[in-house]
């Protein structure tokens, strides 16, 4: 007996992406290793079981991803610098989180474009965003997935990075409501990732 309607087995999904990413988080010293792997399962999941769009033109999603992860990013850096008045464990949390799962290899960095980026978007804004919709309407599912999107980092204990995340997705995820386009939002997430590890990363 199926437990589950063949519309509804997707959600099994989730839990199996939290188990993985519990393992991926246990390791400092694999976790590269690890978070690659997960990730690219996470993209062969929003490739079979979801449609990918892109219904913008190259120079629009080039603008408006520039703009949107600058945007992105400005966010986050003003959270930090707030929560900075008001306790030194901020900077403190951010450079423990960067000790144990930072980039610090080229390799790292490259991984973080070209397969962290676009497999996160596919997955929690490709796939899980758009399962969502199918039982709350599009702002809802938006929220809600960028709340499961924050949950994805709590497994590393760095909970500004929770807030941060929970935040970026809200803003991405109504980017691709709007624009429809996926390559638009992983250029968001590059640009945030560039700027937040090599250009202006954040310091007290």
């Amino acid at each position: 007996m199926n437990i589950l309607t063949p519309a509804h087995r997707w959600i099994v999904f989730l839990p199996a992406a939290y188990i993985l990413l519990y393992f991926t988080f246990s390791n400092s010293t694999i976790f590269w290793y690890m978070y690659t792997f997960t990730t690219l399962i996470f993209m062969a999941i929003a490739f079979v079981q979801s449609k990918i769009e892109d219904d913008v033109q190259t120079w629009e999603y080039l603008v408006f991803g520039i703009g949107y992860g600058t945007l992105t990013y400005g966010i986050i850096a003003a959270g930090f610098k707030l929560f900075s008045l008001f306790t030194d464990q901020t900077a403190l949390s951010v450079a423990d989180f960067l000790r144990d799962y930072g980039p610090n290899t080229i390799w790292h960095y490259l991984l973080l474009m070209f397969v962290v980026a676009p497999g996160e978007e596919l997955f929690w804004r490709g796939f899980v965003q758009q399962k969502l919709k199918t039982y709350m309407s599009p702002f809802l599912a938006v929220i809600s997935a960028s709340l499961l999107f924050g949950l994805s980092l709590s497994f590393s204990g760095f909970w500004l990075g929770v807030l941060a995340a929970c935040f970026s997705g809200l803003i991405w995820g109504l980017l691709y409501e709007w624009k429809r386009s996926m390559p638009l939002i992983i250029i968001a997430h590059i640009t945030m990732t560039i700027l937040l590890f090599l250009i202006l990363p954040l310091t007290s």
